[in-house]
């Protein structure tokens, strides 16, 4: 919480102005320091300490002016006089003194960080007044007086000593309270690697003056691309970075500490060099799983530089990335504030606000699509001159000149630092400080159990702490000649190790495919939605070709088969998994595949269950080992439920899993049941299935998204077909409880229903995320149990669905792109998802609902087809559709089933599979990666039966209802 939030400066300033008066005083005592300079060190240093004890104690402060309202010490007239009664009663240092009774340890806290920030500003003003050649050297001539101090242009490490910037007359010189001979060498390595690139357009770190125990740096300024040629070239430098920093094992390299300069990406911080890799726990998952972890761990992804989703609970789906980080993809994430501050009203809330956009981006709205294959070029650019220089026995001696240069290690991300330290300073801790210690290091203990490199030291845990309880972020540092670490309050981790040795090694054994694979595959990361709005079509193939089609099918069914099993990652305990671009709760993020249907391994072994079924009954061709691999996707998701059970049994704070019915437990559970109707889940199938359920209840009470994907409407369908096949109505009775939930949260609007989100609060249309989506399992609900209340409620969502129906553009508007007027054609998003939710209901009875498939096929035909091949957003979703209404007579004229078919098969013939997010790369999910086309492939057989997925349908009857012409 910052001043602005609730301005107690007046409180504070009995703490903070002795601290200052004490810093001007030495300040007085520095040689070559005019008064002009030592006024803007003050008047930078009260900025940083009011901010910084505002931030500490504005919670203890809000909870004793409550106290003081509740007990009748405030007995002004009217809240904003109470107010001011209270700041004047706070300013005085007896009032704080006091307050150690009830907070012992407050006082001096704030004591050790208020010195500690004005030693540091002292530290550095005399480094200054010794080192004016160093500006003068930066800046190019004299810099003149100094003008301003800005400190806290990064965390607080060792005694409060923070990145500051100096403005002068000439301009701005950053000061860097650490060593930057890192950044000399790297400058220098930079130079000699590429020196075939003009100086103008290579990439570089700034320009630096080391001394001893810190340095001076150029300060970079931010300049977006002039055109086309300039972008081009900025990410071919992303990707020239992304090579060096595989081999050099860089980290940390985050929106923030990278500026795009032009056609330059600079990092403007790289102490992260030669970061140790350590092993990862066993998970219980198996060794695949573990080995994938692993493999990613070690990938260009360890950077930082590459859009991925983040976590954490505080951090969840934000992608930090220098290349990613993108603006209107980025979750609303909540920040505590004062709420009805300046009267005696005043509370903690919070505030949901858009992370802040950093320097990083070359252009105001990145399109990342149209320049990430010269990032794929740049990194490979980078990686064939170092091996030309490892094949010249050049690349050695270069690493070399790193070896004494001291360097960072992160061991733990600064967000989970940062919110032990708001645990730490938290009334209830500070009113305890031993259990809140206590309960610190436990929190570190158990991260050092699951998060690799996390030190476990209970000497180094303590030192951690006690950093924290200081105010400053805990430091580790080492030189990559020695590797052992140098951790806080004298303490040591890790043995002495040759880390530039080890980052070579690493780079000579790696697997440049895979970090190819995992550079395209990150794209889809830095886009917040599964269906990412596609650009100019570009795969119709005219005139389809209709000859022959069944045996096309199966060839291209059969090859996507053996795709699948050769990329597989297997291991000898017979567990098994894939790397890919996931979509989570979070958000996209390259890793192994996860549990759900949408791209997960539930999903897979539909499609491999689905497969081996086809073989069987001779509708499709033989693929060698389908049914082994069915048997390791079967195990390994086993084990990841098995382990999940443990956990809940061991952790009852345990996070309950998302709901869903495509990436949740709706998902799983619809999956076992298929399983269990084709006889491929095994004896425990139909067990899992109810424990799954089971989980339903606390998962559905701790979630707040509504909608089918990931949220509780995507329960529904699935409990409903359990109850359909145990003949147990408690899960028909779960459904309704979940059911009174949506009603429940829905927002109302002039007889419509819509359900709101964190990022789209006036909620959205659609199948996966919106009205459609909910308003389907509302009306199944309501067909499975006569109830009209739901029935209403799901025509209330069709209603609100219509809204958003626009004549002019013969389709329903998106949402997510209001100013746009952007008319969506996809499962996800648009007429599919619309039209295929109302042709389920259609067969099953509901009025009106057929009439809506013949509306949605318009649309779906001029929009629809052409992007990708995907079920999510792609022709092989929309050919459901068509083949839905073809079925029920509501199909364009002239469309019959040998020409629809022809269609997609022709399209996946001339272009290759397509996955739409990230084209080339390989994800073997249901929805929207190649599972789901090989899937959909096989239903395109008229006898084939299996059911859909993207109705959730049941596989214990006739999953494919066609009357379309036959082969």
């Amino acid at each position: 919480m910052r001043p602005a939030d609730g301005d107690f400066a007046r409180s504070l300033s009995c703490l903070v102005e002795p601290a200052l008066d004490g810093l001007w005083e030495r300040l007085g005592s520095i040689p070559g320091l005019a008064e002009s300079e030592r006024t803007a060190i003050r008047a930078g240093t009260a900025a940083a300490l009011h901010e910084t004890a505002h931030r500490k104690v504005a919670r203890v402060l809000i909870l004793e002016l409550n106290a003081a309202r509740i007990t009748g010490r405030l007995t002004a007239g009217d809240p904003a006089a109470r107010w001011a009664e209270f700041a004047e009663m706070s300013s005085s240092l007896p009032y704080w003194e006091s307050l150690s009774g009830h907070y012992p340890p407050l006082l001096a806290r704030l004591r050790t960080v208020l010195s500690g920030r004005c030693a540091a500003a002292l530290a550095l003003a005399r480094r200054l007044a010794a080192d004016r050649d160093a500006t003068t050297r930066l800046l190019g001539a004299d810099p003149g007086p100094l003008s301003r101090v800005a400190f806290g242009a990064g965390d607080s490490h060792r005694g409060g000593h923070t990145v500051a910037l100096l403005e002068f007359d000439a301009g701005t010189v950053v000061y860097k309270p650490r060593p930057v001979s890192v950044d000399a060498v790297l400058a220098e390595m930079l130079a000699e690697v590429f020196r075939d690139v003009p100086e103008g357009t290579r990439i570089r770190v700034p320009r630096v003056v080391p001394c001893d125990g810190y340095g001076w740096a150029e300060f970079v300024t931010h300049r977006y691309c002039a055109d086309v040629a300039e972008l081009s070239t900025f990410y071919r430098g992303i990707g020239h970075w992304l090579g060096m920093m595989r081999l050099l094992g860089g980290s940390d390299l985050h929106a923030e500490n990278v500026i795009a300069c032009g056609p330059v990406p600079v990092v403007v911080d790289c102490e992260t060099l030669f970061t140790p890799v350590h092993p990862i726990p066993p998970s219980g998952l198996g060794l695949a799983p573990d080995r994938a972890r692993a493999l990613v761990g070690t990938t260009v992804l360890r950077t930082g530089m590459l859009p991925n989703r983040g976590t954490a609970l505080g951090w969840r789906g934000v992608d930090a990335s220098a290349a990613g980080a993108l603006p209107g993809e980025q979750p609303l994430t909540e920040l505590p504030v004062i709420v009805d501050a300046g009267s005696d009203q005043a509370r903690i809330g919070t505030r949901p606000v858009e992370p802040t956009i950093g320097a990083s981006h070359p252009s105001p709205e990145p399109v990342l699509a149209d320049h990430w294959e010269r990032v794929l070029d740049g990194f490979a650019e980078a990686t064939e001159t170092l091996r030309s220089i490892d094949g010249a026995g050049a690349l050695e001696p270069l690493l070399a000149r790193f070896a004494d240069c001291p360097i960072r290690v992160v061991l733990r991300s600064t967000e989970a630092y940062t919110e032990l330290a708001r645990m730490l300073w938290h009334p209830v801790s500070l009113h305890e400080p031993d259990a809140a210690a206590d309960r610190a290091a436990e929190l570190l203990t158990a991260m050092a159990r699951h998060v690799p490199g996390a030190p476990g030291d209970p000497e180094v845990i303590a030192a951690e702490v006690a950093d924290l309880f200081d105010g400053d972020v805990p430091f580790f540092a080492t030189t990559p000649r020695r590797g052992r670490l140098d951790g806080p309050r004298g303490t040591s981790y890790l043995p002495e190790q040759d880390l530039t040795a080890a980052a070579l090694q690493r780079w000579r054994t790696a697997d440049l495919r895979l970090e190819s694979d995992v550079i395209r595959a990150t794209l889809v990361s830095a886009y917040l939605n599964d269906g990412w709005l596609p650009g100019d079509p570009g795969m119709r193939s005219e005139p389809p070709r209709r000859d022959d089609l069944d045996r096309r099918r199966r060839r291209i069914v059969a090859a996507l088969i053996r795709e699948l099993r050769d990329a597989a990652l297997r291991a000898e305990d017979g567990t098994v998994t894939w790397i890919a671009p996931v979509l989570g709760p979070a958000g996209w993020a390259v890793q192994p595949l996860g549990p759900d249907v949408y791209g997960g391994l539930t999903g897979v072994a539909v499609l491999l269950a689905a497969y081996h079924r086809e073989n069987a009954a001779g509708r499709a061709d033989d693929v060698d080992g389908v049914a082994a691999l069915l048997d390791d996707v079967l195990r390994t998701v086993r084990a990841a439920e098995d382990k999940d059970t443990a956990l809940r049994r061991e952790e009852t704070r345990l996070r309950p899993p998302p709901p869903g019915g495509y990436i949740g437990l709706g998902s799983q559970i619809w999956a076992w049941l298929t399983l269990y109707a084709w006889g491929a889940a095994g004896p425990d199938g139909l067990d899992r299935a109810r424990a799954l359920a089971a989980l339903l209840p606390e998962a559905v009470a701790a979630e707040d998204r509504f909608d089918v994907l990931t949220g509780m409407a995507g329960t529904i369908v699935p409990l409903l077909r359990l109850a359909a096949v145990t003949g147990e109505d408690r899960w028909t009775r779960q459904a309704v409880v979940i059911g009174e939930r949506l009603i429940a949260g829905a927002r109302r609007k002039a007889g419509t229903l819509c359900w709101p989100s964190h990022r789209w609060p006036d909620g959205l249309g659609g199948f996966a995320h919106g009205a459609s989506g909910i308003g389907w399992a509302l009306a199944r609900l309501a067909l499975a149990t006569g109830e009209t209340r739901f029935a209403d409620a799901a025509r209330a969502a069709f209603s609100f669905e219509e809204t958003l129906y626009d004549p002019a553009a013969d389709g329903w508007l998106d949402l997510r792109e209001p100013e746009e007027k952007v008319v969506s054609a996809a499962w996800c998003h648009g007429a599919v998802g619309i039209g295929i939710g109302a042709a389920d209901l259609a067969r099953r009875g509901w009025d009106g609902a057929g009439a809506l498939v013949g509306r949605a096929v318009g649309p779906a035909a001029r929009r629809g087809f052409d992007w990708n091949h995907t079920l999510c957003h792609g022709d092989l979703g929309c050919w459901e559709l068509f083949d839905e209404a073809l079925t029920l007579g509501r199909a364009p004229a002239g469309l019959d089933r040998h020409g629809l078919d022809a269609r997609v098969i022709t399209s996946l013939e001339d272009n290759g599979p397509a996955s739409g997010l990230a084209r080339d790369a390989y994800s073997p999910g249901m929805l929207a990666g190649r599972g789901g086309m090989a899937y959909q492939l096989l239903r395109l057989h008229p006898d084939s039966g299996l059911p859909s997925v993207l109705t959730l349908d049941s596989a214990e009857c006739d999953g494919r209802r066609s009357t379309g012409e036959s082969r």
